[in-house]
């Protein structure tokens, strides 16, 4: 009887799984769907490849697809504050921000050239080993070695605008930029000084 019993019990659970109806796959991008917006909207800031030529813009070209939407989606609700960006995002629909996320990680990175040698000798100490005594931990950690970053978690830095990634810095030190995980980076970048900040960035734009 017990066994009649067990086994009762055995195919219901058996049939409740069945039924149980699968997880819907992850919605991805279509690289080519994007390629109007790119050009309608995009090129004229960051370059159609991702790689803009101007500091102030970020180089999107081979960043991880889903910082890239997160970014862009945290425009759009107002989790990161940009008064550009908020414009060019407003008509974007979901799908438009995984297939533009999509075209840009799979846009060839350039590398970039420190500008200043000395500066970027400083910020190279900093990205490998922190700032001891102020509980500064390294880039290096998150951001891998050679600023290749770690997909989902952190974005790819190598090559990236100083100026661009100084600004952010500072964003993140000041509170006008609050959208990371865990207030990890502001967090990071409260301990940092201006000139911590200059030579990481100074560094970081000759990373390859």
């Amino acid at each position: 009887m017990k066994l009649v019993v067990s086994l009762v019990a055995a195919l219901a659970t058996t049939t409740a799984f069945a039924n149980t109806p699968a997880a819907a796959p992850a919605s991805k991008g279509d690289p080519k769907a994007a390629e109007t917006i790119v050009n309608q909207v995009c090129a004229g800031c960051h370059s159609a490849d991702g790689n803009s030529m101007a500091a102030a813009n970020p180089k999107l070209a081979g960043l991880n697809a889903e910082y890239l939407n997160k970014q862009l989606t945290d425009f759009k609700s107002g989790a990161r504050k940009n008064a550009v960006m908020s414009g060019m995002v407003a008509s974007l629909t979901p799908q438009d921000m995984l297939n533009l996320s999509a075209y840009f990680s799979a846009q060839q990175p350039k590398p970039g050239t420190s500008q200043d040698q000395a500066l970027a000798l400083l910020g190279q100490k900093i990205y490998r080993g922190g700032v001891q005594g102020a509980g500064v931990p390294a880039c290096a950690s998150c951001h891998g070695a050679q600023g290749k970053g770690i997909p989902v978690q952190f974005p790819r830095l190598a090559g990236q605008h100083g100026d661009y990634i100084y600004t952010q810095l500072n964003s993140f030190r000041v509170q006008e930029r609050s959208n990371d995980a865990a207030k990890m980076m502001r967090s990071i970048a409260a301990k940092m000084t201006d000139a911590d900040m200059k030579a990481v960035s100074a560094y970081i734009q000759g990373l390859r």
